[in-house]
Formats: structure tokens, sequence, C-alpha cells
């Protein structure tokens, strides 16, 4: 059946794949008392209880129950078996935007009659308590009369999943779409977080590549929470302007939704015609999501697929750009991070940074322990000036050959400390590491 070709439920017969993840695959079908062409999302509840995403798909499914906009895709119905969700949504027949654009860029007009349609759906969803945090082409869908849906709430936040703050604190999202305060890591306003997605799309829909593109990730991250942006030749002077506003690296002068509604490039030539308006739609009847996994099946399993200690703990490119303290962030964000660590880039293998580190204490006469695989301990064998030297080094995995690792000390006398980083550490080390940080 989930080749295709098959029924559902006595209720849909399932035509060709539309697209598949991990724990997803997704099917155009059709309604066989209606006729109607529906997309169904088969989810795998086995997998999704494995790797702890049960809370995740529980609030996609609140939050596609809750919105209800011309603009973003409808959830129909959620169906379930013991082993499947079925997810039964709205079928964009244009497929994603992102296709359009994968060809070049747009005409300004086109471009935006998508942005009008974005904002729309955007703050609706805002005015719901809905963040998406995942905006870009790739979920954007379009219908058979070329109009924009927004999809995948995957990743999507509900107002009340906000700290005490206020803020969000859950660092998601494409890395070339996220807002800076997002990568900086000390919480976001899940609105502004938006707008600056829906701001690259602008840009990338009108100039056809990335504002902030680099080949290097690193650099990359760097360029967006920096925020400098160059324009096309191409680009008029008010939708520059515009997104200016929109891409403020500060998220508290950042431009707000009524603000580029009102903005002179998103309003030109709008009528009646151009408004999208919201009517009241019967919502379907209230659906317990918990009830789709079970009674307590979720828990245990949840638990059994917690991470095993010998593994190196994973560090991604939103935790590099926190740490650094090559970015002066302090005309942006509240509080600079004063910590002393040393911090190195490199790529190899955790085996040869290990052996690497284990020649320097062997030549240094220091003690070696070894916490577990990513956690090296250092201590001198007799005291100095104040007391014995001792320090760590922790190795994080970015991706695979990849690795960012930090060391600092935990006693000993400071002067000594870095004699030893300045003399021996980092010359037995240089061929190996490709950035320093610190020290």
């Amino acid at each position: 059946m989930e080749n295709g070709g098959g029924v559902l439920m006595d209720r849909y017969e399932l035509g060709r794949l539309l697209g598949q993840g991990a724990f997803a695959k997704v099917y155009q079908a059709r309604n066989i008392s209606t006729g109607m062409e529906v997309a169904i999302k088969m989810i795998n509840k086995e997998y999704v209880l494995k790797v702890g995403m049960r809370d995740q798909i529980k609030r996609e499914i609140q939050v596609m129950k809750l919105i209800r906009h011309p603009h973003v895709v409808e959830l129909y119905e959620v169906m379930a078996t013991k082993t499947k969700i079925y997810l039964v949504m709205e079928f964009a027949k244009g497929g994603e935007l992102f296709n359009k654009v994968a060809k070049g860029k747009l005409k300004e007009d086109v471009a935006r009659r998508y942005f009008r349609q974005l904002i729309a759906a955007v703050d609706y969803c805002h005015s719901r308590g809905v963040f998406h945090r995942d905006l870009k082409p790739e979920n954007l869908l379009l219908d058979e009369n070329g109009n924009l849906k927004v999809s995948d709430f995957g990743l999507s936040a509900l107002a009340e999943s906000k700290h005490e703050d206020g803020l969000l604190h859950t660092t998601c999202g494409t890395e070339a779409y996220v807002a800076p305060e997002v990568i900086n890591r000390r919480g976001y306003n899940g609105s502004k977080a938006d707008i600056w997605s829906c701001g690259v799309i602008l840009y990338v829909l009108l100039a056809g590549r990335l504002p902030f593109f680099d080949t290097n990730r690193v650099q990359m991250l760097l360029k967006i929470v920096k925020g400098e942006v160059k324009f096309p030749e191409w680009f008029a002077r008010d939708v520059c302007r515009l997104l200016l506003k929109i891409l403020d690296p500060n998220p508290n002068r950042r431009i707000s939704m009524t603000k580029i509604m009102e903005s002179s490039w998103f309003r030109k030539g709008l009528d009646s015609r151009n408004i999208c308006i919201v009517r009241e739609v019967k919502e379907p009847p209230p659906l317990d999501a918990d009830e789709l996994f079970g009674p307590d099946e979720g828990e245990n399993s949840i638990t059994e697929s917690k991470q095993e200690p010998s593994r190196l703990s994973n560090l991604n490119a939103f935790d590099i750009i926190s740490y650094s303290p090559v970015l002066d962030l302090s005309g942006l964000f509240v509080g600079v991070d004063q910590r002393k660590e040393v911090r190195f880039m490199v790529n190899k293998p955790a085996s040869t940074i290990i052996s690497k580190l284990e020649d320097i204490a062997k030549r240094l006469r220091l003690k070696v322990t070894k916490k577990d695989a990513g956690l090296m301990k250092f201590e001198g064998m007799k005291a100095g000036r104040k007391g014995v030297l001792a320090f760590d080094a922790e190795i994080f995995e970015i991706i695979q050959a990849f690795h960012w690792v930090e060391m600092k000390k935990s006693s000993g006398d400071t002067m000594e400390y870095q004699k030893v980083l300045k003399e021996e550490i980092r010359p037995a080390l240089q061929d190996i590491v490709l950035t320093w940080q610190g020290g």
C-alpha cells in the first residue's frame, strides 16, 4: 500500500510519492467518496517514539488544527493505526516555490505578490500565537492557481512555549534563513525571527540567491550575525529600504509586520482585489493527540532513546557562533560572553586529536584521565606556584571528521597554564588546527 496505488482506511486512494524524510512519507491521494485530491503524510510511530519526537508531532498537529488561512496548507483530518499516523492535508498542485526560484530571480511584481501572501499568512499565524521558525522557499507551496501556501509546521512553536523571560530558547530552523538572535542563543522573539526569515525569502525571490551565502557554514553564520547585506543593482530603492529594516540584526530595531504592510513597496499597486480576507471557518472536532500514540507508549520509548555517554557530544554551527569570542555582539545583544576558554577547530577524526593530546601529555609528564570519549583531563605531577596545574580538553563533533575542541584550566597558576598553551600545545597542534580562539 505504501508504494502507492492502494486504498487507505477505505477512504483514500493512494497515488504517487511526493516526498519522504526520516520518519514520514507524503503521498498524493484522492478521496474516494468526493474525488478531492489531497496529500497524506504517513508518520512512522515507532521511529517517532524511538528518537523522542512525540511532542514535536503533537505540536505540529495542534498548530495545523489551530491555523485556518487561505495561504496556509490546511489539515483536513488525522487518522491513526497501531503503527502509523496519517495527516490528511490540502494538496498544493503547483509544488514548491523553491522550484521557481531555482530557475532564477523572479520579476518584481511576481515576487511582491508572493511576499504579500507570505506576510498575510505569517501575520495570521502570529495572531494565533504560532511561530513557524523554519520559513524558506522549500516550505512554501503553490496551489493550482499559483497562490502561496505555507507548509511544514514541524518546527513551529506556540506562545505557551515561551520561558519566563517571554522568549523562545530552542535553536532551530535552516541556517541560511535563521535570524541572528537565534544563532546568538540567548532567547528570541518568535515573531521577530519569522520576520527576518521573510526578509531573506524576499531577497531570494528578487535576486535568485541568498543574501548571506558562503560555502563555509561558519562564515555564513558570521555574515548573518553582522547583518551585512549587499543589494544587486536591479533592486529598487524602496525594496532596499524595506529589506534593510527587515534584515536588521538587532531584533529590537527590526520592522514589525504592521510596518511592513504599510511600506510603499509592499503597497504598490495594492487594491481590494489583492487583499487576503480571512473568513471564519468551522474548525474540525477536537482531537486528543495523546491518543494517537496510545497510553503511556511514548514515555518509555523516549527514555530508551537517550544518547549513550560514550559518544562524542554533537555541536552544530549555531553552537560554534554562540561560543565565538571573535564576534563583538555588544552592539547587538545584551550581555557579552566573558568566558576565557581556548577553543580550536580541527578537520581530523577524534582519534587523531586524542592521540596528539596524549603525546603532548607524555612529553610534559602530565597525568591523563579520560572521563568519556570526548573529555580528557590533564594534571601535573608536581605543584607549581599555585598548586598543581590541571586543565580539561573536551571534543565536540560538528560533522564527521570535523571537530571543535574546548580547553580550560581547572586548577593551578594561570600564567603557567598560558605558557604551556603558547610554548607547547599550540606548536604541537599547528598541523591539524584550522582556527584558534582565545588563549
